[in-house]
């Protein structure tokens, strides 16, 4: 596989961004987002046309909920208002809750093996600041089982996580100081690398240990059992484009832009599971097992058995810390640790930026922000910037593969990305 599907980059929004405050929709936002990847990658409207009459070309688009959101299903047809270069050009949008832009990103790759298409431009959005946040949290909920798990439960998801919270406390036998600091510290951690991050939505947030260890006062409410606002991930408006390429076009890519091929990353290793859709079956299923999520685990021991790789191989993970319980489970789920023993792991530095095993570097979903149909395609893009030394002023030295968690609901469906060069 990892000589089939190659990275050529692309852009995301700046996530601190308000697009319904400024006046606009959903298409501006793609229309923006379109027009930076292209710059960016060096591709322009004309070669599209090209690629297009020889139906070389496709456009995958990961979207959750802009039929309640912003009131427009069909998102896969709206490139064609993007630029009449993508009239004709195959579309579709596809849906996996908080894994939508993930199974964007799967649907162009298995087209891109299949040998289907050689350019594939996956775009993933969301619009989500045009309610309220309890409105909001309410549209979130049919990303769990709706009538079982969120109907009229106020801000459904930060209670799930919470319940992970108390069942890794319970499994492990943890002492709760020890694991509400390691949740602090995880919270910090990715506060810091967002300030580092110049399209990162809290980048001018103040944050540090000391507020996220002071739970449940008035400026850290109590928001899903120990949970609190600074384990949460953000409610953001956001998009991301990344460009996926055959081998053949990846080739004349180089050749154009006077590249060597070994320099541009490919996808090396992938994983896909979907756990039981209830937490109350996850957790169920999981009484006997090491790791309370044991489907998120066999989606990373998949992608690490496809690219013939293992943890020791990884050298930067972006992770779904859509709250801080979801990334304290990804350390052993990675292999960073023992199941129950991540709290080590996160003492003694080793998740930190300058850390042996960095987490989120970008700031994560907690930092950059988490348009939810976005946040896979961003991912995507980050572990792009990471193996090719663009980060920036979160560059990971050295790093040559990274890999990607995403996942949807509460831990149902897993998505696994390995990149490197």
């Amino acid at each position: 596989m990892s000589e089939k599907v190659f990275v050529l980059g692309g852009e995301q929004t700046d996530f601190q961004r308000n697009w319904s405050k400024e006046g606009k929709s959903f298409l501006s936002m793609m229309r923006e987002v379109m027009q930076d990847a292209l710059d960016k990658t060096g591709i322009d409207y004309e070669e599209i046309k090209l690629l297009n009459k020889e139906n070389r070309v496709a456009v995958f688009v990961g979207n959750f909920d802009a039929e309640q959101y912003t009131n427009q299903g069909h998102l896969g047809a709206f490139l064609t208002e993007v630029d009449p270069a993508f009239y004709g050009v195959p579309g579709a949008r596809y849906e996996a809750a908080c894994a939508s832009g993930s199974v964007a990103l799967d649907a162009a790759v298995t087209h891109i093996r299949a040998e289907d298409y050689d350019l594939a431009i996956v775009l993933g959005i969301e619009v989500m600041k045009t309610v309220s946040s309890s409105v909001g949290g309410d549209f979130l909920g049919t990303a769990a089982y709706y009538e079982k798990e969120a109907k009229g439960v106020q801000f459904p998801f930060p209670k799930l996580f919470g319940k992970l919270a108390d069942v890794i406390l319970e499994r492990y036998n943890l002492k709760e100081e020890v694991f509400m600091d390691a949740l602090a510290e995880i919270s910090r951690i990715n506060y810091a690398n967002a300030k580092l991050n110049p399209k990162s939505q809290t980048r001018s947030w103040f944050m540090n240990k000391e507020h996220a260890l002071a739970r449940g006062g008035a400026n850290n409410m109590a928001v899903g059992g120990r949970l609190c606002i600074t384990d949460c991930s953000q409610v953001t408006d956001g998009a991301a484009v990344t460009l996926l390429a055959s081998k053949s076009y990846a080739k004349e890519y180089a050749k154009k832009h006077g590249k060597d091929i070994d320099d541009i990353p490919r996808i090396k290793g992938w994983g896909h599971r979907v756990a039981p859709i209830t937490f109350e079956a996850k957790k169920n299923e999981s009484v006997g097992e090491k790791y309370i999520l044991p489907w998120t685990r066999q989606t990373v021991k998949d992608a690490y058995k496809r690219a013939d790789m293992d943890v020791k191989d990884i050298d930067v993970f972006e992770t779904h810390d859509c709250f801080t319980s979801s990334e304290y489970a990804a350390i052993s789920a990675f292999g960073i640790s023992e199941p129950g023993k991540e709290h080590i792991a996160i003492q003694e530095g080793t998740i930190d930026l300058k850390g042996k095993k960095p987490i989120n570097p970008s700031g994560g979903l907690i930092g950059v922000g988490h348009p939810v149909g976005a946040s896979g395609v961003r991912m995507m893009l980050d572990l792009y910037k990471q193996v090719t030394g663009t980060a920036g002023d979160y560059q990971v030295k050295g790093a040559k593969n990274g890999l990607m968690l995403n996942i949807g609901g509460s831990a149902t469906t897993n998505y696994v990305f390995i990149v490197g060069k």
